[in-house]
């Protein structure tokens, strides 16, 4: 319990101090609450020179207010007036200690306060003169709960497209490309240098949609075909004779397209059953979040099951982090034979001991909170490499994994892109819900994946961080 001070309790030369930490986040808040977008206080912007962000020196200055509003003189205070002079700037991670002390009681209940704000060794930030109305009653409180802040940030994905720098584009058969969000995302994504688009499709329709969006298809190949079908399956053709090393999916069913796929003689096919990888880029959580299978494989058996959790690991490889931590989830943490998929869990989860599926920790059954959150996982006792760090979810199936998939994206703001893999180029599925950074994003994971199976190491390292 913190007890405020009233104006007769105060005596010249009380003091008090706290310590705080500039973070990334504290900066972004700031620019939103003041308006103050000076790319000079923006984490990971261009538009400076320093390696770290500087934080605003107002920033700075309000921290004082937290000592006194919470401790000298506490709670009821009302500020008079307050001035700074700033001397040494503050960057994201430096720990700074900010102190108050009373220099004069100057009646009326008016207190003159000494404010000081100093960072790495000692050296001054900030000092001034602060005037305060001393509180009139006495408080005894508990620290009040206000609303927790969730800083939207995607900077998962921003690492995955720097790491794609450098790379040769991916020849990319793009199979019917003919509306705005298809052709435009291809285009993009060969902006960026992530692909080299083979557009697969009407001729006349592609020009149409290129005009009106106000594209240039110059020096891009274009491969005329009529109808859906015929497009995937020019598509595929492509991959097949080595003059593509990815498809992406364009404005077609991805049913169309899967089927000339997964053809005895598509050429493509390999011994790993196809499934889908969803890459989340969650606001909040310190890495990115795998997801699968949430979009090819309705029903799968334990069979599949292996298949599709190998695929997501060799992703999660490919992004570099090593050795994921893969939760097999179900309705609940405990093996029950009345519910199926604690079954398929639990065997999974041996077959990774015993090295039938490779690269990774992988335990099962786990309920979706213990799997990522770790203070669920001690609540109900769970004992686990995994349990409240997973990096992959592999769920029970397909109608599961799309309502946690489209969950994620509509309520928690995450970003989301992915990749088809089991064939022997990966496939890039976009939605026409996609935004533009997840279809960058999926053209990097498919990038980054090429190159990973090209040498067996990873061009990036997204392991989990602290925000």
């Amino acid at each position: 319990m913190r007890e405020n001070r009233l104006y007769g309790e105060l005596n010249v030369g009380d003091t008090a101090s706290i310590k705080r930490v500039c973070t990334a986040n504290d900066l972004y808040i700031f620019a939103h609450a003041s308006g103050n977008l000076n790319p000079l206080h923006l984490p990971d912007e261009a538009h400076h020179s320093h390696s770290e962000a500087i934080a605003p020196a107002m920033w700075v200055g309000a921290l004082v207010s937290a000592v006194l509003g919470n401790i000298l003189p506490g709670a009821g205070t009302l500020y008079r007036s307050q001035s700074f002079r700033f001397g040494d700037r503050v960057h994201v991670g430096d720990v700074l200690n900010v102190t108050v002390t009373v220099r004069a009681k100057l009646g009326d209940g008016v207190v003159e306060l000494g404010t000081a704000v100093t960072g790495r060794g000692g050296d001054k930030v900030a000092e001034g003169i602060a005037e305060v109305l001393a509180p009139s009653q006495k408080v005894r409180c508990d620290d009040t709960n206000v609303p927790e802040l969730l800083v939207q940030r995607h900077r998962h994905f921003d690492r995955l497209l720097e790491s794609c720098k450098g790379l040769q584009p991916i020849a990319t058969a793009v199979a019917v490309p003919e509306d705005k969000a298809s052709l435009g995302g291809a285009l993009l994504a060969a902006e960026h240098g992530l692909i080299r688009p083979i557009l697969v499709g009407a001729a006349k329709t592609i020009a149409a949609v290129a005009k009106e969006i106000g594209a240039s298809l110059d020096g891009i190949e274009i491969v005329n075909t009529v109808g859906d079908d015929a497009a995937a399956a020019m598509a595929v053709e492509l991959a097949r004779t080595g003059k593509a090393e990815a498809i992406m999916k364009g404005h077609l069913h991805t049913d169309t397209l899967l089927h000339h796929v997964v053809k005895h003689d598509s050429g493509l096919c390999t011994n790993r059953r196809l499934s889908h990888v969803f890459v989340m880029d969650v606001p909040g959580l310190g890495q990115v979040l795998i997801v699968s299978d949430a979009a090819i494989n309705i029903a799968p058996d334990l069979a599949a099951k292996v298949d599709i959790t190998q695929n997501a690991i060799d992703v999660a490889l490919a992004l570099g982090i090593d050795a994921p931590k893969v939760g097999v989830l179900s309705a609940v943490e405990t093996v029950t034979p009345k519910i199926p998929s604690t079954i398929d869990a639990a065997v999974l989860s041996k077959m990774a001991e015993r090295g039938q599926i490779k690269g990774a920790v992988v335990d099962g059954p786990l309920a979706m909170d213990n799997a990522i959150d770790v203070e669920a996982a001690r609540t109900k006792g769970i004992a686990s490499l995994v349990a409240g760090h997973a990096d992959i979810l592999i769920v029970p199936n397909l109608e599961a994994g799309n309502m946690l998939a489209k969950e994620l994206v509509f309520v928690a703001q995450a970003e989301a892109a992915g990749l088809a893999l089991g064939a022997t180029v990966p496939i890039i599925l976009t939605s026409r819900a996609d935004g533009e950074r997840a279809r960058l994003a999926s053209c990097a994971i498919a990038a980054l994946y090429r190159a990973w199976r090209a040498d067996g190491q990873a061009l990036v390292h997204l392991d989990r961080a602290a925000e």
